[in-house]
This record gives C-alpha cells, sequence and structure tokens, in this order.
C-alpha cells in the first residue's frame, strides 16, 4: 500500500514558512467571537468551540461576519500573541487577505484537495508559502 502523500501544493496569500500543531474546523470562522486572551472559540455551538487556535495552523472553510469584527477580532489575537502561526483558507476574503498580511500571518489557499481528507487535529504541519507547499510532518 503506498504511504499517504504528505506535501501537498498550494497559493502563496501572505508570505511565511512556519511549523505547527494543525487545528482543523469545518464551520467558517468569525474571528470577533474568539476569546483574545487565549485564542479559544467561544462561538456556541462552532465545532471548534472550546478549543484554542493561538500559535497553532488554523485550517478553515473561510471567514463569516462584518469585515470591521474580522479585523478586529484577529488584530486583538496578534496583539496578545494568540493569532493563529499561519492559516490555510478554502474560500479567502478580502478582509482577512488584508488583515494576515498587514500582521504577517502566513496564508494560503488552493491546497490541493486530498490534504483536506487526510489532516487532523494535532498533526504537525508545515506551511511554506514562499514556496507554494504545505506539508504534513
Amino acid at each position: 500500500m503506498e504511504e499517504n502523500k504528505k506535501k501537498f501544493k498550494c497559493h502563496k496569500i501572505s508570505d511565511g514558512v512556519v511549523e505547527g500543531e494543525a487545528i482543523v474546523s469545518k464551520d467558517d470562522i468569525m474571528f470577533y467571537l474568539i476569546d483574545p486572551t487565549t485564542g479559544v472559540m467561544i462561538e456556541p455551538s462552532h465545532d471548534i468551540e472550546g478549543k484554542s487556535m493561538a500559535n497553532k495552523i488554523l485550517i478553515f472553510p473561510s471567514g463569516k461576519g462584518s469585515s470591521v469584527v474580522q479585523a478586529d477580532g484577529l488584530y486583538q489575537l496578534n496583539q496578545r500573541g494568540n493569532a493563529p502561526k499561519a492559516m490555510i483558507i478554502k474560500y479567502p476574503e478580502t478582509v482577512l487577505v488584508s488583515s494576515a498580511i498587514i500582521m504577517e500571518i502566513p496564508m494560503v489557499d488552493d491546497v490541493e484537495e486530498e490534504f483536506y481528507d487526510v489532516v487532523k487535529d494535532g498533526d504537525m504541519v508545515r506551511v511554506d508559502a514562499d514556496n507554494g507547499i504545505v506539508e504534513i510532518l
């Protein structure tokens, strides 16, 4: 049996190369509903409710909510050192793209679909936005 593929091509949105623990959300994320002092999702019934994204590789479909609360929520996390180390997003939107660039948080999209089938919470992931590669370590 062939070993699962570990490297996946992606598209760079915001520069950077980081490694960290993955946190995977199937739900869209409103950054304003994350506690900035802990990085913990406080939105009721969210699939990562009660989990922290602080200094992790956040894998999620898209953002939700108004642009002001998205940018401010991410900014508040970043100011307290609790923002994600990197973001892997399926459906990027302007406000999150510009926020990631301004806050120097590596962000990629257009990752090969197989990645989403194999990555899970707790995996160590390397995001090399500069070279367009996401790797499960």
